[in-house]
């Protein structure tokens, strides 16, 4: 038996037909006490390019090394030579411990046209169970006429046994294609997979 949408024949005998918005995986990269992690576009099989308009970015169970450590990340336009684009974001968490639940702009994590790395999750503790998950998404990255948008939201076992996850939003301020982006704790090393992916026709 078939289901059929608007005479579009989406699944037949249990099969299913996925072409319009469909996501591709492009690249896993499995960090072990890793100091970074980068995909470069055009090395390793990683394709950051126009092939498609939308990256996606997917984090599973990331572990610092080290106590209290946030989940950062950079673009370059230089295939990695550089990570240092200048961008301007904003920063803000929801968070839950001890019976009270916050809401909290995390002024430090945003940026005005600068250049460091930008924050994409709160402190995690280092404990074997803790760790965070979650995505970001790069919107045209290889596009010359604008500036290039992102978003986050990244969930965290955090140091105060916290259920806490971060939004993070924002642009890089460049017009020039941007072919790499690298992921690293902001101090320490770091644990965990990251898949890249990319969205047709989105």
């Amino acid at each position: 038996m078939a289901i059929i949408s608007n005479a579009v024949t989406i699944a037949d005998a249990g099969a299913f037909s996925v072409s319009l918005g469909s996501i591709t995986l492009i690249k896993t990269i499995a960090a072990s006490n890793a100091a970074t992690v980068s995909f470069v576009g055009g090395a390793s099989s990683v394709v950051l390019d126009g092939t498609y308009p939308t990256y996606v970015f997917k984090f599973y169970n990331m572990h610092p090394e080290s106590a209290d450590r946030q989940l950062t990340f950079q673009g370059s336009a230089d295939a990695g030579s550089n990570y240092n684009i200048a961008m301007t974001s904003t920063n803000f968490y929801t968070y839950y411990a001890g019976g009270t639940a916050y809401f909290e702009v995390d002024g430090a994590g945003d940026q005005g046209n600068g250049t460091d790395f930008q924050r994409i999750s709160t402190t995690v503790k280092n404990d074997d169970d803790a760790g965070s998950s979650g995505e970001l998404t790069i919107y045209s990255p290889s596009n010359t006429t604008f500036v290039k948008h992102f978003i986050s939201k990244v969930h965290a076992y955090n140091q105060d046994n916290a259920s806490a996850t971060t939004y993070s939003a924002g642009y890089f301020n460049t017009a020039s294609a941007l072919n790499a982006f690298q992921f690293k704790q902001r101090t320490g090393n770091i644990n965990g997979t990251i898949k890249l992916y990319g969205i047709k026709d989105s």
